[in-house]
This record gives structure tokens, C-alpha cells and sequence, in this order.
């Protein structure tokens, strides 16, 4: 035995010694365990009480009251309301309208500032400058075009002879729905377009130019090497674009707040006025697991996936 050995027995390096390779993977799990431990605290113990409450009568959700008796009456009454239906409706809507548009901007910024020109750094910056915009912020400054008396776009429409009066964007069931749809258009495209620019940038040149050699057109080029190329960015872009719509909330709640005649409520405005309005929160959860059933759906989605990207 060496001085060393004797002065650092072998237990006790062998077990503080976490580089060695026998206990390297403890070294791992001490890294991560904080990490692990924020998740819990903050996404996963929350959604156990949400489950939970979704299965009780409870109209203030207290951590010291005593638990309630199980119940399936929050989801009977969920399934038989009508404006559960219209916020899913209304949800499905604006997923999909929003998603479209979405994408038909991005890939047409990305196409865009993908091409070598003039001012193409300024070009990207003015693309991703919706996406860094605070969503409120930006909420605000489109209530204020949408205005009914002092609105940029209603000047604009009437100086072009489009219509003859003020329109009350806020007050109509569909101008409200459509407003809302632009601003979320506004503050979604630049995501798409990021992403599709990175996959465009990682589609080997070499395929274009002998699609030019062969004589094929841009339109050519575009549908047989473009998009079959983009196609698992595509996929994955779709699906957060997706989620993103369907659980958004700021730009609805600060916009019109779920009106007018709740033309605008979607799940995640229901979720809250019955949680924060009427105090059902029980009632809300239920909502909520409903939402995020459909959210761990679409997200499958996007891991099953995850094949083709290899």
C-alpha cells in the first residue's frame, strides 16, 4: 500500500470520486437531479392536482381543505355544454386557419430571404421581428389599428373606397374572429420562417443545379426537391405551430377577451373564465385535461416523427 492509499482509503475515493468510470453515471444523475426536481414541482405535481380536481366538485381549490368525493359530473355537464362545443369550434378554426396562413407566409419569407441580394441581413431581421415582439405588446398596438374610431385600418379602407363607414371590429362576431386571426398570423409566420430557412439552408445546391441542367423550371425545382427536402422540418414546424395556436391565450384574452357572443372563446379563455371567473375550478380542470389530452395527441404526432429526421 502506498502513502497515498493510506492517506485516501479506497471506500471513501472510490465513493466520492464520481469521475471514475464505475460512478460516472451518478455524476450524471447529481447534475440532473435539480432539473428533474424544478419539472416536478412546477409540471408535474400541478397536473396530478388538476387531474384530481377534475374528478371533484370544487369551486376554490384549497391545499388544506379535506378532498371532495369523486365524481364524474364535471365531465357529463362538459360533454352536454354547448359552449364547450363552441370553444372547440372556435379552437379548431383558428388552429387551422392560423396554421395555413402561417406556413403559406413562412415558406414564402423563407423562399425570399433565402436568395443572396442586397440588404439580405435586413431582410431576416425585419422576418424575425414579429417573433421577438412581446405577444401583449404587440396585442396592443393592433387593438389600437383595429380601432373603431381612431383605427389606422378603417382609415386606410376608407381611402381606398372599400367601405363607406367605420367598421366596429370589436363588436362583430366575425371582424373580432378575423382580427384575431391576423395577429396571430403576425406573431406566428417568423417561427415558420426560421425554421424553414434552416431547412433550406441545409438542402445540398448541388441538387438545384443539376435540376437546371436537366432544364427543370422553379416551379420544378420546388415541388420535386424543395419541399420532399423539407418535409421532416415541416412535419415538426406544423405541430408546434399547432399546439402554439390551440393553447394560446394572451393575444385572445388582451384582444377581445372570448367576445363578442364568445365568437372568439377558445379552450384556453373557457379554462380560464371558469377557473378565475365563476370559481368552478373543479369544472375548469376538466376543461383542462380535455386540452391537454388533445395536446399529448398532437405531440405523438410530432415523436412519431422523429424516424424520419435520422
Amino acid at each position: 500500500m502506498t502513502a497515498s492509499d493510506r492517506r485516501y482509503p479506497l471506500s471513501r475515493s472510490a465513493f466520492l470520486d464520481l469521475a471514475r468510470p464505475s460512478r460516472r453515471h451518478w455524476l450524471g444523475y447529481l447534475l440532473l437531479a435539480p432539473a428533474v426536481l424544478l419539472i416536478g414541482l412546477i409540471i408535474v405535481y400541478p397536473l396530478f392536482v388538476s387531474v384530481d380536481l377534475s374528478f371533484q366538485n370544487v369551486n376554490i381549490a384549497r391545499l388544506d381543505q379535506p378532498r371532495r368525493p369523486f365524481t364524474t359530473a364535471n365531465y357529463a355537464r362538459l360533454f352536454a355544454s354547448e359552449d364547450f362545443w363552441n370553444a372547440c369550434w372556435v379552437t379548431f378554426k383558428l388552429v387551422t386557419i392560423v396554421s395555413f396562413f402561417c406556413f403559406l407566409l413562412g415558406m414564402a419569407t423563407a423562399l425570399l430571404v433565402n436568395n443572396r441580394f442586397k440588404g439580405q441581413a435586413l431582410a431576416r431581421l425585419l422576418v424575425a421581428l414579429p417573433w421577438a415582439v412581446p405577444e401583449v405588446i404587440a396585442v396592443v398596438i393592433f387593438a389600437w389599428l383595429f380601432d373603431s374610431s381612431f383605427g389606422l385600418m378603417n382609415w386606410v379602407f376608407i381611402k381606398l373606397g372599400l367601405v363607406d363607414t367605420t367598421i366596429n371590429w370589436f363588436s362583430s362576431p366575425t371582424a373580432s374572429f378575423a382580427v384575431v386571426c391576423v395577429v396571430m398570423v403576425w406573431k406566428g409566420y417568423p417561427f415558420v420562417s426560421i425554421m424553414l430557412l434552416a431547412g433550406l439552408q441545409s438542402i445540398p445546391e448541388d441538387f438545384y443545379n443539376a435540376a437546371r441542367v436537366d432544364g427543370a423550371s422553379a416551379w420544378q425545382r420546388l415541388l420535386h426537391i424543395t419541399i420532399p427536402s423539407l418535409m421532416p422540418v415541416l412535419g415538426v414546424t406544423l405541430v408546434l405551430v399547432m399546439l402554439w395556436v390551440f393553447r394560446d391565450f394572451s393575444i385572445i384574452y388582451v384582444l377581445t377577451g372570448g367576445g363578442p357572443l364568445k365568437a372568439t372563446q377558445s379552450l384556453s379563455i373557457m379554462t380560464y373564465e371558469q377557473a378565475f371567473g365563476f370559481f368552478k375550478m373543479g369544472y375548469a380542470s376538466a376543461i383542462g385535461v380535455i386540452t391537454l389530452i388533445v395536446c399529448i395527441i398532437a405531440s405523438r404526432l410530432m415523436i412519431a416523427r422523429a424516424p424520419d429526421n435520422i
